[in-house]
């Protein structure tokens, strides 16, 4: 299925941005040249979360799996263009899924696991999916049991497929070793199949902290150029054991993790949920050379070290961070502490990335404060992904790109690794892509200029993030971000509140840190010495035990909002 336009195809491709070898042909070169080396190992904690054996493949074991499942698939009337719906948790039963629904040229949309009826209900019906791949059972959850319930309300879901031997009526068992090695018919069906680089890989999903969940397709070739920015930006190689910490279900999981591994060759070692213990112990055993980790967890690192737990670290050379402020100092502490660089990331489901590298950005400062201002002529990186899309910022009031330092806008980006459109969403692709084909973001940035250069980017915000206290625009981030330096305050979310006198005004959400207590009048004070506009100040503030998430951890604002609206303590 592919959903770019001829247009943009021919224009990459000219231009040699885009080629004709699919993810699924960067593996089979793998298999091929080193079919004895590990490729992927399961997370220690498999078996408690589900009941299943640990599993450790080699490239060339990991392949027979996936043409086993794959002709399980072909077998059971899964083919070209079907779209299948994945509800796994990382492990290697998610990898071989995603590469197995490949080989008979049907699209993965997966789920997360935190998903239950209502959200697996609505992105069934509008993917129109043929089949479902899951668990019968995660921790106390029945998965299999529930997309029987569904199936009702989705005429097109004709199989449930679970790695489980399950009682259901209905359901299909997926077994790893029921195909022999010949796979008879899987090879005669691939004879005749066409699937390009162009076709869509995957249907992931917004993280729907607001509305409806919208589904983002990607073809291999936009993956593949989102994925580069990885390998670039941590040096990835085939030395390299990668640990995935983050869902592999979007941008952070797919992108920066699953792709890139397969682009090097490394050894691929899973691991969900999260679980400190496990970690560490997989980095110490596993040898982990590179890894994602949240901001908040690198801080505890350093400021307790004892609870690594004497578990040996000293085989990382490199992390990924983002989605939350980093500081100079945990930048510095890594490298002084561990050697270790870390990378300040920003990406989207949709294509946007960008990321602080120690190769772009090799002051610790600049690097926990900005972005590289990729997509721009007249400036020269070493990540490549650069000068294959081109980004802008657009002022909210005139329309007009800025171009000058400190203005915050709109950022919009368009090229080599940016989505072509939502899912069945004609409305709503109108109004986000302008004249010139730019996809309107929703994230405000604004130019820095440094040593007389403008050549980075600060995120501000989210363009729904901005609170109007009448008529002035308040960033909730900026806010966010001096209030997260003081010492008794462990997160903070700010959101708007209804007033009859402004319209709205802003109300700051607080989890104290651990035995520390904060006024609202002591918040200000610190807001003030940090000479911010009045305005800016929080006129109302709320101490809670902890933000709500979604699925892949993002603070769910509205949901948050609702709560201070109806003064609940969450």
């Amino acid at each position: 299925m592919i959903l770019t336009t001829k247009k943009k195809i021919e224009h990459f491709t000219s231009i040699g941005w885009w080629g004709v070898k699919t993810i699924d042909d960067y593996l089979n070169d793998l298999v091929k040249n080193t079919p004895n080396k590990l490729a992927v190992v399961d997370p220690g904690n498999k078996t408690a979360l589900c009941n299943k054996e640990l599993l450790r493949f080699t490239y060339e074991q990991l392949d027979e799996k996936i043409n086993s499942v794959a002709e399980q698939l072909l077998t059971s009337g899964i083919g070209k263009d079907d779209i299948v719906a994945i509800q796994l948790p990382n492990i290697v039963e998610l990898v071989i899924t995603y590469f197995a629904v490949l080989r008979v040229g049907a699209i993965s949309s997966p789920f997360p696991v935190q998903f239950r009826e209502f959200e697996c209900t609505q992105m069934l019906q509008s993917l129109e999916a043929k089949a479902v791949i899951t668990m019968d059972q995660m921790n106390d959850r029945e998965y299999a049991k529930m997309f029987k319930e569904i199936q009702k309300d989705v005429p097109s879901l004709q199989t449930i497929f679970t790695y489980d031997e399950s009682d259901l009526e209905g359901v299909f068992t997926l077994n790893l070793d029921k195909s022999t090695t010949i796979f008879e018919e899987l090879n005669k069906y691939r004879e005749n199949l066409d699937v390009s680089a162009n076709d869509t890989f995957t249907i992931c999903w917004t993280s729907g902290t607001e509305g409806k969940p919208k589904g983002v397709p990607r073809s291999h070739n936009e993956w593949l150029i989102s994925a580069s920015a990885s390998v670039d930006g941590a040096q990835l190689s085939a030395e390299d054991k990668i640990l995935l910490t983050f869902p592999l279900v979007n941008m952070a999981g797919i992108g920066g993790v699953l792709v890139p591994w397969i682009l090097t060759g490394g050894t691929l070692v899973l691991h969900h949920p999260f679980d400190f213990p496990t970690f560490l112990h997989q980095i110490d055993a596993e040898k982990i050379t590179y890894t994602l980790v949240p901001p908040s967890l690198l801080t505890a690192m350093i400021k307790k070290p004892a609870i690594l737990g004497g578990k040996n670290i000293s085989s990382l050379r490199a992390i990924g961070t983002g989605s939350a402020p980093i500081s100079s100092w945990l930048i510095t502490s890594w490298k002084d502490d561990h050697g270790v660089d870390l990378l300040n990331y920003f990406g989207s489901n949709e294509g946007a990335t960008f990321l602080s590298d120690l190769y772009d950005v090799p002051d610790p400062k600049l690097r926990s404060l900005y972005l590289p201002r990729f997509g721009r002529k007249g400036f020269t990186w070493n990540n490549k992904v650069a000068e294959k899309f081109e980004s802008k910022i657009i002022d909210l009031d005139t329309g007009e790109e800025i171009l000058l330092p400190n203005q915050p806008g709109e950022l919009k980006i368009r090229g080599a690794g940016v989505f072509s459109g939502y899912w069945k969403a004609d409305e709503i692709n109108a109004k986000i892509f302008d004249e010139e084909g730019y996809f309107s973001t929703g994230d405000l940035f604004e130019i820095i200029e440094e040593n007389g250069e403008d050549r980075y980017y600060r995120v501000v915000g989210r363009l729904k993030d901005i609170i109007v206290r009448s008529g002035m625009k308040i960033s909730s981030q900026e806010i966010e971000d001096i209030i997260l330096t003081h010492p008794a305050v462990e997160e903070v979310a700010i959101v708007p509140f209804p007033d009859r006198i402004h319209g709205e005004i802003s109300c700051a959400c607080i989890v104290p840190s651990k035995e520390q207590v904060i006024t609202h009048e002591e918040l200000n004070d610190y807001l003030r010495n940090h000479n911010i506009a009045s305005f800016k100040l929080p006129e109302k503030m709320v101490i809670i035990q902890e933000l709500p998430r979604n699925s892949v951890g993002k603070i769910m604002k509205a949901h948050l909002s609702e709560l201070v609206k109806n003064e609940v303590k969450a």
